[in-house]
């Protein structure tokens, strides 16, 4: 007998019916029943019903195997007949790990059984709580169908899987990666320096297409072209081209040179909205910016910043193509009654020292109206308006800009006109032009212009006009050219039919003439110089001659 007591003051009430072994039946008295502690240490091995506890024997026995009892010491009467009971038996192959001061519970069934196969365990194994109540012999509850089983749920599922595949493939198709090609190269190895003098004669080279130049761009030791979707730094001497960035999904609307780097602009969705910044030494991408920039649009820049023009909006960039500022119909509102005026178009634009000059026609207004607004301000789209005033004339072109100043043509008053800082008329020269130079606005608002050390050349259609660098006068005009005038072996080259036009810069008188076979070409000429090569811009081809 243990110290805590005999098994009748541990036994609950009788129940009747009980098939429990070792509880007594109906209307009997147990008097030989075992106290706790004989039941824990001599039943254990005793055949039981397979896998069936009853709840009297769960509520009877509480403490079948207490904590005391399982610490017992050696020497204790129920750890004694436990261990002789179990002498050198394999451990059971499962039981129930019981919580604190919960009896513990054995399987029989799961003891003496064999393991199952792979597959066919029961891993919904009944809870003590459901052994108790009996819920363990409930008839097996058949799962609920899945509703994917159907034919018409499988045809369901068949439709999205190929609604994802199609999507897949649109994106894939036109993902901008997939259609896009590009090669890089080293820098390429420094060119002969210009001759003395411009030579007697000159040869052509090779010639290549590039439509999207409007004037020939040779920087960084190469020859940049721009065709269709390409752009291509070329070897000056042969034309073998060093490195390319390809689009082939989209077209370019214009291609230009500043801060030393080339800046490729492409037609995507309604505009020429996608820019994106090369080395033209090397190829690589220096920028990319999304923009809102019109069909049609050209880049012009003051070596600070480049805006692109446009009928109803301008935008200006920063050398990293984040935008400084925007001046028009702004796409986007965000913050409104922040643009100056509303509803007006816009002819042609210019730009000088962080400002930017646009000739802008808008209702109410009599005649044409010249702004001068900064390049950047504290608000991209607020623009700080430098002046803002009406002309005394109709089809006014901005001509170029220097410093403060502005140079705009009044064709109607025959008028080239020097604007101030503040907006008010310093000076007008007589400026009587062919009706043809005057039929409209040039392609995409810009005037044809170069400039060098002492001047600037305007090209107006038929004749170059010499503008000085500093204050915008007229200095002379040569009749005849096909565009303007650039430096090149030290002394000014205008083109001209059959050739080019060597001039005294001072004066424009003619110093002599170079051949040039231009297979027939008569178009405008436009002109740039890198080391000992000249290249020739001749509408959608551009050539190299030495």
């Amino acid at each position: 007998m243990s110290d805590h007591g005999d098994g009748a003051e541990h036994n609950a009430p009788e129940q009747p019916g009980s098939d429990v072994a070792g509880t007594p039946a109906d209307g009997q008295q147990d008097t030989g029943s075992p106290g706790a502690e004989e039941l824990g240490a001599g039943r254990f091995g005793e055949e039981q019903p397979s896998g069936v506890v009853s709840a009297e024997r769960y509520e009877a026995e509480p403490a079948a195997y207490s904590d005391e009892q399982r610490d017992a010491e050696p020497g204790d009467a129920g750890a004694a007949a436990y261990e002789a009971e179990q002498g050198d038996a394999e451990p059971p192959a499962y039981s129930d790990e019981p919580r604190d001061g919960e009896p513990a519970v054995y399987s029989t069934e799961r003891h003496n059984s064999e393991p199952p196969a792979y597959g066919d365990e029961d891993v919904l194994i009944p809870s003590r709580h459901d052994v108790a109540s009996g819920r363990d012999n409930a008839p097996p509850v058949k799962a609920r169908k899945s509703p994917w089983n159907r034919g018409r749920d499988r045809v369901i599922a068949a439709l999205i899987a190929v609604v994802v595949v199609v999507v897949a493939l649109i994106v894939a198709v036109n993902s901008d990666n997939l259609h896009t090609s590009r090669a890089i190269a080293e820098p390429p190895p420094a060119l002969p320096p210009a001759p003395a003098a411009v030579p007697g004669s000159m040869a052509q080279l090779w010639q290549a297409p590039s439509a999207a130049t409007p004037v020939p761009i040779g920087e960084g030791g190469n020859v940049v072209t721009a065709d269709g979707g390409e752009v291509a730094g070329r070897d000056p001497l042969t034309g073998r081209i060093r490195w390319h960035y390809t689009r082939e999904n989209l077209q370019l609307c214009t291609v230009d040179t500043a801060w030393g780097r080339v800046n490729a602009v492409y037609h995507k969705s309604q505009g020429c909205s996608e820019v994106t910044q090369l080395s033209p030494s090397t190829g690589h991408i220096t920028a990319q910016r999304n923009g809102d920039a019109e069909l049609g649009t050209q880049l012009v820049s003051d070596g600070s910043h480049v805006t692109t023009t446009g009928k109803q909006l301008l935008d200006t960039w920063r050398d990293d193509l984040v935008k400084s500022m925007e001046y028009g119909k702004v796409p986007a509102i965000v913050n409104p009654n922040k643009q100056p005026r509303t509803g007006c178009t816009y002819g042609t634009v210019a730009a000088a020292a962080e400002k930017v000059g646009v000739i802008e026609r808008c209702p109410g207004d009599p005649h044409d109206r010249l702004t001068v607004y900064k390049a950047t301000g504290e608000h991209e789209d607020e623009p700080p308006v430098v002046f803002s005033s009406v002309l005394a004339g109709s089809r006014a072109r901005v001509i170029a800009m220097s410093g403060d100043l502005t140079a705009v043509l009044l064709p109607d008053q025959k008028l080239l006109v020097i604007y101030g800082p503040d907006g008010t008329e310093k000076s007008a020269y007589p400026m009587d032009l062919p009706a043809s130079d005057l039929a409209g606005d040039p392609p995409g608002g810009v005037e044809q212009t170069s400039r060098t050390d002492s001047g600037i050349y305007w090209f107006t259609g038929t004749k170059t006009v010499a503008l000085s660098r500093d204050d915008l006068t007229p200095r002379w005009t040569l009749d005849g050219t096909l565009g303007p005038g650039i430096t090149f072996a030290r002394q000014l080259v205008v083109p001209i039919k059959g050739g080019l036009a060597v001039l005294n810069e001072a004066d424009g008188s003619t110093v002599r003439t170079v051949g040039v076979d231009r297979s027939g070409y008569g178009g405008v000429v436009r002109l740039t110089a890198l080391g000992p090569v000249l290249l020739e811009q001749r509408g959608p081809i551009l050539a190299a001659l030495k």
